[in-house]
């Protein structure tokens, strides 16, 4: 989401296609179950998404009955949010500009955007601005330790998870189906010291399992921790 190209408007066609209306494996097995736990009954009546591609969650939480409003600057991903919803707000914005006044919404998502964000620190700082006292950051990512490795073979077939450079924050490009992306891996300290220094506090923090779907794929999931969420409220 920062200004430099990270491949996702050239991507956007391919990724939309493999989403599909409700999201792929880790989305609708793994995250959406314990995400909608966190904003259901809750009370929140307005809420950010930041960098909503498509829009699918922004759509979630209206069902929900919440006001969401998604920022995305992939114009080809926007679009199609918009077209899927056309009576929602999608916006051309970055996560380091939020185009919102202080304490706007009383709740603020991050769902699996934090990899994409170039300049995190100002986007955290930013999210934590836009949020309104008493209000929640609710946030999805890909683990650290699963950003910082990837899955090798050995001589009789078996796949086994390798980590390493854990600690060296760089950006990365990964290729699938037709998407070539530019991801960050950061260990899991950057993210927690920058949330702290908004004097959020962490109120919930999970490292989820899948939930169904299929067997091979729930089996991969269970294998690390590839996905953490996150709960930070602003006093």
């Amino acid at each position: 989401m920062g200004a430099e190209d990270n491949g996702w408007e050239a991507s956007a066609s391919a990724w939309i296609a493999d989403m599909g209306d409700l999201g792929d494996y880790g989305r609708r097995y793994v995250l959406d179950r314990p995400m909608l736990e966190r904003t259901s009954g809750r009370g929140f009546e307005s809420a950010l998404d930041v960098g909503c591609g498509e829009g699918r969650f922004c759509r979630l939480l209206k069902a929900e009955g919440i006001d969401a409003t998604g920022i995305e600057p992939t114009r080809t991903l926007r679009e199609t949010a918009l077209a899927r919803d056309p009576t929602g707000r999608y916006l051309n914005a970055l996560a380091e500009e939020l185009p919102f006044e202080a304490r706007t919404f009383d709740l603020v998502v991050s769902y699996l955007t934090l990899i994409d964000i170039d300049g995190i620190e100002v986007a955290i700082t930013e999210m934590a601005r836009v949020l309104k006292p008493g209000g929640s950051l609710l946030i999805a990512n890909l683990n650290s330790f699963n950003t910082a490795g990837g899955w090798e073979t050995r001589e009789d077939g078996t796949r086994y998870f390798v980590i390493d450079n854990y600690l060296t924050e760089r950006s990365e490009w990964f290729s699938w189906r037709g998407i070539s992306i530019r991801n960050w891996h950061r260990p899991l300290r950057t993210y927690l010291q920058l949330l702290l220094a908004t004097g959020l506090q962490l109120v919930h923090f999970d490292e989820p399992a899948p939930t169904g779907g299929d067997p091979a794929q729930a089996e991969r999931y269970r294998r690390l921790p590839y996905f953490h969420i996150m709960e930070w409220t602003k006093p």
